[in-house]
């Protein structure tokens, strides 16, 4: 007889679930709207305990922050970043500008015939 360690959601559970994340997401988002750095600030605060004094990062942050990133996980990270860059030039090199008049030249928007 089969014996389960974990069982999956049912249909109704995660769908409530989804509805759970993008109303979180949907509210987060909204706050930074309207709230701008405010609201990022208290963000940081609330889902990492991270308040520093600026959140832009200098040249010399950033060096120090990839130099802790393992060397195989920075090769991934930018193997990624080329699939996602050649993708979207490829997916933008399949669209086209379009020009399109709508009406001849010889008519006018504000005729004068009565």
């Amino acid at each position: 007889m089969p014996r389960f360690l974990k069982r999956g959601m049912d249909a109704g559970a995660i769908k409530a679930a989804d509805a759970k994340v993008r109303e979180t997401v949907e509210g987060i988002l909204t706050q930074v709207e309207e709230r701008k750095d405010t609201a990022i600030r208290e963000l940081s605060e609330r889902f990492d305990n991270w308040s520093p004094a600026d959140f832009k990062l200098s040249p010399a942050d950033i060096e120090r922050a990839i130099a802790q990133v393992p060397k195989r996980d920075l090769e991934d990270i930018k193997f990624a970043q080329a699939q996602v860059r050649n993708f979207a030039q490829k997916q933008r090199d399949t669209m086209q500008d379009l020009e399109v008049e709508t009406l001849p030249a010889s008519c006018s928007a504000t005729s004068t015939s009565r």
